[in-house]
């Protein structure tokens, strides 16, 4: 097996996680994969032990043994760790799911979710999902508070993409305008002309002590069950600022613990 094909096999394994059962036609128009390369790839992994062919609903989906895949992994970044029990407690308590985003090249990556204890998520998973800079909320709210010489890097790497999302680049004023727009504001959300249309994103930026932007926080919700995207943000937007705030905050104990614990050898030797 060619390492391209591992890359395909891959893709069509994350694929597989984004929803609960996928057939044929929906993986095509996804990876834009031929459908005999993906018979191909889903047998394979479907002997290997990782996804199963459900013939009742009519698709394929992951089996248990893909959780697997993550045993040797036991910790994210200190700002995911900081924010997990707030991502959380607002899920809990507001029943949308919510998502901390890195930077990652030119893209934001989902790097923690609450869809797993989300009822009404629009979403099936999203962790390692990656999300464009200029059209997705928990980009532009990463992107827009970004020091102005960094933010300027990044349109410039943008700028090399082919992702249709990421056009808006090649217009730096329109771009600055909505940028200037979210800073002003303090939270951004996803852009009307992406799919899906029957949800938003609202995201806010968490920034360190020091000013320096470190990741994205984002709640999704179902456009349908508000009067309007207004009433939406009017209601989570102080409670995401404020889970920023409180998320900035821990971050700083955090490093604070980790400073001590890693000096403290040296004391005690003195």
């Amino acid at each position: 097996m060619t390492i391209r094909a591992i890359e395909r096999a891959m893709n069509v394994l994350q694929e597989l996680n984004q929803q609960p059962i996928n057939t044929i036609a929906q993986l095509h128009a996804r990876t834009k994969l031929p459908k005999p390369t993906l018979v191909r790839i889903l047998r394979t992994l479907e002997e290997a032990g990782y996804v199963e062919n459900d013939t009742r609903q009519g698709g394929y989906q992951v089996s248990a043994l893909v959780t697997s895949l993550s045993s040797g992994f036991h910790k994210g970044p200190l700002v995911v760790e900081a924010g997990r029990a707030w991502a959380i407690a607002i899920t809990r308590k507001h029943k949308w799911p919510v998502a901390i985003g890195l930077p990652e090249y030119h893209d934001i990556v989902v790097r923690f979710s609450t869809v797993p204890d989300s009822l009404v998520s629009p979403f099936h998973s999203t962790v390692n999902k990656r999300l464009s800079m200029l059209s997705r909320g928990m980009g532009l709210a990463y992107l827009a508070f970004l020091e102005p010489e960094d933010r300027d890097v990044m349109i410039d790497i943008l700028q090399k993409s082919d992702d249709p999302e990421n056009a808006l680049s090649h217009h730096r004023e329109e771009l600055l305008r909505v940028l200037n727009h979210v800073r002003k504001n303090g939270y951004a959300t996803r852009s009307p002309t992406v799919e899906p249309r029957n949800s938003d994103t609202i995201a806010v930026p968490i920034i360190a002590k020091n000013g320096r932007v470190l990741a994205s926080l984002g709640l999704t919700y179902f456009k349908s069950a508000f009067a309007s995207d207004q009433e939406a943000r009017e209601r989570y937007v102080p409670i995401l600022k404020s889970a920023a705030v409180a998320i900035s905050e821990d971050l700083n104990r955090l490093s604070s613990s980790m400073a001590i614990e890693e000096t403290s050898p040296e004391l005690e030797i003195c």
